[in-house]
């Protein structure tokens, strides 16, 4: 899948083993390896004082100073961390130009995709309850995330939990979203426009349910209408048939907030749990049913068994009476 934008970053490439100290802070920054890219900048792993921390490094300085007042803004939300912890800001000397990047919170953990694949899809629909409750809480202080997809979320713990990281797609809003990929982006698959609203997210959120069935992913067809092709790639997974309403309404912009779609995915979870009670329990009683059938038969072929021995028996002191008179 194309992004939208590129990266002017790769000319500035930090190679593993180098190091960069901080022009105003003085602090050193050793890069182990590149995280990830994005239309703003490189995300690296490094490490700096015996500590692991993500850098994120952009020539557009600009940008990385809105991404900074955006982790400073939703740092907390409601007392809650949504993304990473901001950790340093600072500027850094790199082929005779000044390039600012900032250090974070490096979420050590895996991928959502690498551990829905070695997991299970089990955990699918407990993340996007989890990603709902975050989105709800960042939707309600006026941002939308914009460039939310799989790459952007990491699963850490135990126990088991979603965060977000690289926010260089947030948006107030009422903007124009700044950064998007196309999988996920209701404005490639024609439902929808690129202002920053919850429903932007909502389609996002219900594309990346979508993304966990189909690791791949898959290119709109030009041969029919794009809600009919979602809605036949969701019917083909039985895993996404049970929350077909669920995600239809999220693809079509029925949702309001993230609060609702969250309950409505809890209401599907709430009943495949009650249906798969119900389930276990016809098997127990079954099961129950099965064994007591089996115990009075064997009775009956225990007392079959004593009451011919006792005839054979009685028929045997009988010859051998008769044989003595």
């Amino acid at each position: 899948m194309k992004k939208n934008y590129t990266s002017k970053t790769q000319a500035y490439k930090l190679q593993p083993g180098s190091y960069i100290v901080g022009k105003w802070h003085k602090k050193t920054y050793r890069i182990l390896k590149a995280l990830g890219q994005g239309a703003t900048g490189t995300v690296y792993l490094a490490e700096s004082n015996h500590r692991f921390v993500a850098l994120k490094v952009g020539e557009d300085n600009m940008a990385i100073a809105a991404e900074v007042n955006v982790l400073k803004h939703f740092s907390k939300v409601q007392g809650q961390v949504l993304g990473p912890s901001l950790l340093d800001v600072d500027d850094m000397q790199l082929f005779g130009k000044t390039i600012s990047f900032y250090a974070m919170e490096y979420l050590k953990g895996k991928d959502l995709l690498t551990f829905i694949r070695e997991r299970g899809h089990e955990w699918v629909a407990i993340f996007i309850v989890q990603l709902l409750g975050d989105l709800d809480r960042l939707h309600r202080v006026g941002w939308v995330f914009g460039d939310l997809k799989p790459d952007n979320l990491m699963i850490v713990g135990p126990p088991p939990r979603v965060r977000w990281f690289d926010v260089g797609g947030t948006t107030l809003f009422g903007r124009s979203i700044k950064e998007f990929t196309e999988f996920y982006d209701r404005g490639y698959w024609g439902l929808g426009t690129r202002k920053a609203e919850p429903s932007y997210d909502l389609f996002a959120v219900a594309m990346i349910m979508v993304n966990c069935y189909y690791p791949r992913r898959f290119d709109k067809k030009n041969d029919e209408r794009p809600i009919q092709q979602l809605k036949q790639a969701i019917g083909q997974q039985d895993g996404l048939r049970p929350f077909r309403h669920v995600l239809l309404q999220a693809l079509q912009g029925k949702y309001k907030d993230a609060q609702m779609m969250r309950k409505d995915m809890m209401d599907v979870i709430s009943k495949q749990s009650s249906y798969e009670k119900q389930s276990v329990e016809k098997r127990v009683v079954k099961q129950q049913q099965r064994r007591r059938a089996r115990t009075k038969r064997k009775a009956s072929y225990l007392v079959e068994i004593f009451l011919i021995s006792t005839f054979l028996l009685l028929i045997y002191v009988l010859y051998l009476y008769g044989q003595l008179l």
